[in-house]
């Protein structure tokens, strides 16, 4: 059965940075398409960025040129770097695989996902 884990996420000060990291069982992140999403309170799930097999990513338009999403096939790992964080990041952030051979950007398009991992950026 396909488990993913999150870690990393923690209280960080704008301007700040913070790595998360996901963790698969069974869903190998070479075969697996996996994206971040999170979800402030009140809010719906948002997408922040996706990695496919192959490595081509893409990122909402919010993170683009702050956000690196990136993954270790060897340690079956995938990554999100997030430099220079704003208080509007602050959100609950979400690992989710995809058997989707494009760049998912909706919920819907997720079979698998973890239990989430807060990030708080203080101002």
């Amino acid at each position: 059965q396909v488990q993913l884990v999150e870690s990393g996420g923690g209280l960080v000060q704008a301007g700040g940075s913070l790595r998360l990291s996901c963790a698969a069982s069974a869903c190998t992140f070479i075969t697996c398409t996996m994206g971040w999403f999170r979800q402030a309170p009140g809010k719906e799930r948002e997408f922040v960025a996706v990695i496919r097999p192959g490595d081509s990513t893409r990122y909402a338009n919010s993170v683009k040129g702050r956000f690196t999403i990136s993954r270790d096939n060897a340690k079956n790992l995938v990554y999100l770097q997030m430099n220079n964080l704003k208080a509007e990041d602050t959100a609950v952030y979400y690992c989710a695989a995809s058997s989707f051979a494009h760049l998912p950007q909706t919920t819907g398009e997720y079979n698998y996902w973890g239990q989430g991992t807060q990030v708080t950026v203080s101002s």
